[in-house]
Order: structure tokens, then sequence, then C-alpha cells
């Protein structure tokens, strides 16, 4: 990944970083990130001298064809963990073990805690699960980086990246042991959740909206659905129109035509 891809990226998008001296050289740590584009998960590994192992989902690993094996082969060989999100529970609980075990093997940990990528730019609200429980139970520091301008290269269903500079920061280690032990506290998770979610936006910039962004894509989808659906219904009602004043036109013109035949009919031609 670093020799092949992880330099070609170097090489053709020439990524700037910032804070590179808060990665430590050995150890555990936790990368929580902001999620823009698919490339993130490049971008950060290509720039960094240790691996990072991230959480992928599972469709990247079974998905049939040539195109699914090339892909499964790919994630494999770069050491990423799949996680079946069809059950949203067992979904989670997967990804905490498997991110407890990369972190008890001394390494990084790459995690996005909005869960998603971002549909708009902005910075949503992190999922309190995941990353807090994951840094609670293994007493990990958590170092909160924001990827910049990746949304840009590779926007959402685009296959071709467009050639530009993206950016890195990275923030400070975040030290929660003062919470150990308390990773079933649901108000600690959000305590802690929100702290990284606050470094991540200091360090991108981003607007923060205070909701979740698959909640933001439901709506999204919602709202996109409805407009189609509107419309359909205006076309019909377009064509249903167009369909009554072409009878009425026929149903007038016809009138004119007896009006026509019946004055023929009279001597006088009136």
């Amino acid at each position: 990944m670093k020799v092949t891809v992880g330099g070609s990226l170097k090489l053709a998008f020439r990524p700037w970083v910032e804070g590179l001296e808060h990665i430590p050289a050995e150890g555990p740590a936790i990368l929580a990130s902001n999620h823009l584009s698919f490339s993130d998960s490049f971008f950060l590994p290509a720039v960094l001298d240790r691996k990072v192992t991230f959480i992928a989902k599972a469709e990247y690993f079974n998905t049939p064809g040539v195109k699914g094996r090339l892909t499964a082969a790919f994630f494999k060989g770069v050491g990423q963990l799949p996680v079946d999100r069809s059950g949203a529970r067992g979904a989670g609980e997967a990804a905490i073990k498997s991110g407890i075990e990369v972190l008890e093997r001394g390494e990084l940990f790459g995690i996005y805690p909005e869960g998603t990528r971002s549909p708009d730019g902005r910075l949503y609200r992190g999922k309190p699960g995941g990353l807090a429980r994951v840094a609670l139970a293994t007493s990990a520091p958590v170092i909160p980086v924001a990827m910049i301008d990746t949304e840009k290269i590779q926007p959402p269903g685009k296959v071709m990246p467009k050639l530009m500079r993206p950016g890195i920061r990275i923030g400070e280690p975040l030290d929660f042991t003062r919470y150990q032990g308390m990773e079933h506290d649901r108000f600690v998770l959000r305590a802690v959740t929100d702290e990284v979610m606050y470094e991540i936006m200091k360090l991108s910039g981003q607007e923060y909206v205070d909701m979740y962004a698959t909640a933001m894509k439901r709506q999204i989808a919602e709202a996109a659905k409805a407009e189609k659906e509107a419309g359909k219904a205006a076309k019909a009602a377009l064509a249903q129109a167009e369909k009554e004043q072409a009878a009425k036109e026929k149903e007038q013109a016809a009138g004119e035509q007896a009006e026509r035949d019946r004055s023929a009919e009279r001597p006088d031609g009136r």
C-alpha cells in the first residue's frame, strides 16, 4: 500500500500535512477523523510511516464478480477489517471488538466517529458507541484528524478523481483515562465523543451540524423522492390538462364544422 498506491497518491496529489509529530512512533493510538470521501482511507495511511487499520463495510469483501474480487483482495491486502452492518447492534459490537484487538497489538486504529461520509461537506454529530468505548476500554490516546478538500477530489458517486491537493491536519492526542471503567455510562460516552468532535471541528474548520449524518442522508433521500413524485404528479396533471384541452378543441371544431354544413344546406347560404 505505502510503496505502490501510497507513493503514487503522494506523487500525483501532493497532500500537505500538519501535525505529524503528534503520531507516536510506536504503541497504540486511535485516529479519529472526519469523513468526506472514500479516498480518506487512502490519503491518511499514505502520509504516515505506520500502518493504520480501519473498519471497512463487509460489502467490500463479499461483492461478486471480477471487480468485487479485486476490491476484496485490495482491502484484505492492506489489512482492513470487514464488519457486517446488516444488524446494527451486532455490527457495532464487532467493530468495537476489532478495534480493541488492533490496539492491544500496539497498532494504530482508524475510525470515523460520524459513522458515514458527510453528505454535504459539513461535520456531523459523532456516534458515541464505537470511538468512546474503544478508547475507554484500552486507555489508548485519541488523536483527532481533519481531512481537508478530499470531497472535492472524489465526490460521492464519482469514479475518476480530480487532481488537486488535499490536506491533513493532525491534532494533539486526547487522554480519556480519567473515565477509565466508565465505558458503559452513556453520558460519559457522549462527553468523550463530543470532545473529540469539537477538536476535529477546530482542525477542519467545518460547519458543525448537531444531528447524525445518517439522519441527514435519510432526509435528503426522502426530499429527493418527494421531489421526484411531485414531478411525476405535475407531469401527469399537465398531460391530463393537455388531453382535456385537445378534447375541448376537437369538440369545438366539430361544432363549427356542423354549423358550416348547416349553413351550406340553406337556400340563401346563411
